[in-house]
């Protein structure tokens, strides 16, 4: 009766060994599903970023050549231009880049570049020398402008 009584304890101690083991493997598996996950999430927030900033990088090598066609329109009215300078700010549009507005605002030093202070209403735009460019709510190009602060000649030197 004891030999019986020492196996089934023997058992019961296996048993136990061996449900402690299953949980410790099972919090193992977790732990690792887990990471992997995570390193799913990185990898795809990694190459997200990669993607952004490969596009900005193109979108500021063909922001020149939308200032030439602007410079171009400005000097000729032609209407098959002022289509092509269109559709170009259009696709830049669908590719989340937005035109900084800063004519007759305030100046943003985090936005706008002072080229240049002139007479006129203290810390307002004057004039747009070169547009700026927001890409995705970052700024990809600081709008280059003229601000009004400058009251005589004297100042303005």
């Amino acid at each position: 009766m004891t030999k019986k009584k020492d196996e089934l304890k023997n058992k019961d101690n296996v048993a136990a060994e061996d449900a402690k083991r299953v949980e410790e493997l099972e919090n193992n598996w977790k732990r690792a599903l887990a990471d992997y996950q995570n390193l799913q999430k990185r990898v795809a927030e990694e190459r997200e970023s990669i993607v952004k900033f490969a596009n900005a990088m193109l979108v500021l090598r063909v922001l020149p050549i939308l200032d030439n066609l602007l410079l171009m329109h400005k000097h000729d009215e032609d209407p098959g231009l002022k289509m092509t300078i269109k559709e170009f700010e259009k696709i830049l549009a669908e590719e989340g880049v937005k035109e900084i507005e800063a004519e007759g605002k305030g100046f943003d030093p985090h936005a706008m570049e002072a080229i240049e202070k002139v007479k006129g209403e203290e810390g307002k735009v004057i004039e747009v020398l070169q547009k700026g460019y927001m890409y995705k709510n970052k700024v990809l190009r600081p709008a280059r402008v003229k601000v009004g602060g400058a009251t005589s000649a004297k100042e303005e030197n």
